[in-house]
C-alpha cells in the first residue's frame, strides 16, 4: 500500500528529525513526511519534567527503546543499558534536559578531520538560531528561537553546597558552560519553557519545532507508530522507505531525498536492513547488498560514567518513603500553580567540568549532580533521602560498533560499546572520581552528608578503584559515531551528510559526529539538524550554505 510521495522523506521524529521537519516544512512549495516509531509523547509524565525518572529505567516502554548492549569484558561481563527516547522528540523528552554544547575545540578538531563547514565558528550561529535563552540573546546565545532554554526554576540547597564544596577544592565556579569553554562548576541552564503558558515544562525538541506548526502546514505529514523497515533504492540511489503501520505493511516514496534520523543506534541499522554497509555484515543476514560501505555501525563512542551516592539526613532532595511521598504531592501543587519546585528540576542540577590533569588543553571529565540517590539507572531504588554525583570521561579512545542482531526490522540493533577496551579510558575515569570523591568529601558538604553508599568513603588504592567502576559504570547516555561524517575510507557520509556512494540519502543525527563532543550531546544534535536544513534548502555545500547565510543577514 503507497502511503504517497514527498519531496523528503524523514525518518525518526527525535531531536533531529523533528527539527529538520520543522525547517524543510517552512518552504510551502517542499512536502515533508515524517515517519516516527513511536507516539505522540504528549502525556505528563514528558512535559513534567520529573517524570522522566519514572520513562527512564524503562517502567514506561512506549516512550523509551530501554535497548541493552552485548556482554561488556571491561565492565565485568555485563550487559549495559541504553535507554533511548521513543516518539516524537526522541530522547529530549526523557532525558534531564540539559543543554550543554561542548567545547570549541571539539568542533574545530572536526573541521581539522576534513569536516569542512564544522568548526565552532561555523557551528555557533546554529545554535542560536535554535536557541530561546531566558536571559536573552547576546555573541554566544540566541534570544528567539523555537528551543526554550531557561535557568533552574527552582535548585535545591544541596546542589549548592555541592558548588560551593568544588570551590574549596580550588575549581572555578562557571555561570555560562556554553560559550566555547566550559571548565568549572555551576547550574546547568535546560531545555524548559520559560514562557508564561507553559512554565516548567519539558521543552523537547517536538514541542519547541513540531507542537506549534503540526496542524497548520498543509504539506507535512507526520505519521506516528510509523516503523521504517528499509530504505527503498533503486541501484544506489534513495528512493523512499517502507516501513510498518498497524501490522500494515506500507511505501513513501522521496522525490528528492531520504533523510535518516533514528540516531546512533537506529540510523545504521536501518542502511544496514537496506543493504547499506559492511559487505561482510549485510552478506551474514542475507540481505540483498546494494553499496559496501565499511563504515557503518562503526565508530560507536559513548561517555562511560561513574556514580557516587549517598545518604543524607537533609530532606530537601528526592526521597522514597512516607515523607518523600508527602513532600512530592506537594511539589506537584506547586509545578501545577507555578511551573517551580522538585517537579521542574532536571534532578541533574550541578555540573562540573574539570581536567584530569592541569596539562590539558580542555576538560577531559563532566560531573553531574543529582538530587536523588541513583543506582543502576535508577532501576535499583533505596528507601530515604540522598543525592549521587556522576562523573563520567568525555572524550574516550574505546571505539564500539552497532550491528545487526537479526534480519528482522523489528528486532533491537547488537550494541556494542567496547567500553574500557582501551586503557586511557580507565586511567581518565579514576583520575576523575577521585577528584569526584574529593568534592563530595569537601567542608561544604558536611552537613549534607550521611554515609556513603557502596564502600568507597575509605583510602582506595588504584585496584580498587578499578574494582568499583569495572563493577558499576555504565553510559551516562550519549551514544554517538556510528556514521561518522568525514572524507576518509570509514566515513559513512560527507560534510554536507550525505551517504557516501548514494544518492538521495542523508544522515542528519548524532551518529554523523566523527568524534564525541565534551557534553551532553542533545543541543549539538539539534545543531546538525538546524545547519542540515540550511544545506539542505541552500544546496548542500556546507561552505556554500555559510556564505549564503553570511550574506543573507547582512
Amino acid at each position: 500500500m503507497a502511503q504517497g510521495s514527498f519531496d523528503y522523506v524523514i525518518v525518526g521524529g527525535g531531536s533531529a528529525g523533528a527539527t529538520l521537519a520543522a525547517r524543510l516544512s517552512e518552504d510551502p512549495e517542499i512536502t515533508v513526511c515524517l515517519l516516527e516509531a513511536g507516539g505522540d509523547n504528549e502525556g505528563v509524565l514528558v512535559r513534567a519534567p520529573a517524570g522522566a525518572a519514572a520513562i527512564l529505567p524503562g517502567y514506561a516502554k512506549t516512550a523509551n527503546w530501554a535497548y541493552k548492549t552485548v556482554p561488556q569484558p571491561g565492565l565485568n561481563g555485563r550487559r549495559g543499558y541504553q535507554p533511548r527516547g521513543r516518539g516524537l522528540g526522541g530522547s529530549s523528552a526523557i532525558n534531564a534536559m540539559l543543554y550543554i554544547r561542548g567545547h570549541k575545540n571539539d568542533y574545530d578538531a572536526w573541521e581539522d578531520a576534513g569536516c569542512t563547514g564544522w568548526g565552532w565558528d561555523d557551528c555557533l550561529p546554529y545554535f542560536q538560531k535554535a536557541e530561546a535563552n531566558e536571559n536573552g540573546a547576546d555573541d554566544a546565545h540566541g534570544g528567539d528561537g523555537p528551543l526554550q532554554v531557561a535557568n533552574q526554576r527552582s535548585p535545591r540547597r544541596v546542589s549548592h553546597a555541592f558548588i560551593k564544596a568544588a570551590t574549596e577544592c580550588q575549581h572555578r565556579e562557571r555561570a555560562d558552560f556554553n560559550t566555547g569553554e566550559n571548565e568549572g562548576v555551576g547550574f546547568f541552564q535546560v531545555t524548559q519553557f520559560h514562557d508564561p503558558d507553559r512554565r516548567g515544562e519539558r521543552c523537547s525538541a517536538s514541542a519547541a519545532y513540531l507542537r506549534p506548526i503540526r496542524d497548520t502546514r498543509a504539506n507535512l505529514t507526520i505519521l506516528t507508530g510509523a516503523q521504517a523497515t528499509r530504505v527503498i533504492t533503486e541501484g544506489r540511489r534513495a528512493t523512499g522507505v517502507a516501513y510498518r503501520r498497524r501490522r500494515k505493511h506500507h511505501r513513501v516514496a522521496a522525490r528528492r531525498e531520504v533523510i535518516l534520523c533514528g540516531g546512533a543506534f537506529n540510523s545504521p541499522q536501518l542502511l544496514l536492513l537496506s543493504g547499506i554497509g559492511p559487505g561482510n555484515e549485510i552478506a551474514r543476514h542475507a540481505i540483498t547488498p546494494v553499496h559496501d560501505l565499511p563504515g557503518v555501525g562503526k565508530n560507536l563512542q559513548d561517555h562511560l560514567d561513574f556514580i557516587f551516592t549517598y545518604r543524607s539526613k537533609d530532606r530537601d532532595n528526592f526521597g522514597i518513603g512516607l515523607s518523600g511521598t508527602v513532600a512530592l504531592a506537594k511539589h506537584v501543587m506547586t509545578w501545577r500553580k507555578t511551573g517551580d519546585g522538585m517537579i521542574a528540576s532536571p534532578f541533574a542540577e550541578a555540573c562540573g567540568f574539570l581536567k584530569s590533569d592541569p596539562a590539558q588543553d580542555r576538560p577531559d571529565v563532566q560531573l553531574h549532580f543529582v538530587i536523588a540517590m541513583l543506582e543502576d539507572h535508577a532501576r535499583k531504588l533505596h528507601l530515604g533521602h540522598g543525592y549521587s554525583c556522576h562523573v563520567c570521561v568525555l572524550r574516550p579512545k574505546s571505539r564500539g560498533e552497532v550491528r545487526l542482531a537479526s534480519p528482522d526490522p523489528l528486532a533491537a540493533p547488537e550494541i556494542d560499546p567496547a567500553f574500557l577496551s582501551d586503557p586511557r579510558d580507565l586511567e581518565t575515569l579514576i583520575a576523575g572520581a577521585k577528584m569526584t570523591r574529593d568534592i563530595l568529601e569537601a567542608p561544604a558538604m558536611d552537613r549534607f552528608r550521611d554515609r556513603e553508599l557502596f564502600g568507597m568513603d575509605g583510602a582506595l588504592t588504584d585496584a580498587d578503584w578499578e574494582r568499583h567502576i569495572r563493577a558499576r559504570a555504565d553510559t551516562v547516555y550519549h551514544p554517538v559515531g556510528t556514521c561518522k561524517m568525514g572524507v576518509d575510507d570509514m566515513a559513512v557520509v560527507d560534510p554536507a551528510l550525505r551517504v557516501h556512494g548514494m544518492t538521495g540519502l542523508r544522515v542528519v543525527d548524532a551518529s554523523v559526529m566523527p568524534s564525541l563532543i565534551g557534553g551532553n550531546t542533545n543541543a549539538p544534535t539539534i545543531m546538525i539538524a538546524e545547519r542540515a536544513a540550511e544545506m539542505i534548502r541552500r544546496g548542500s555545500d556546507p561552505q556554500r550554505a555559510e556564505s549564503t547565510r553570511a550574506t543573507s543577514s547582512q
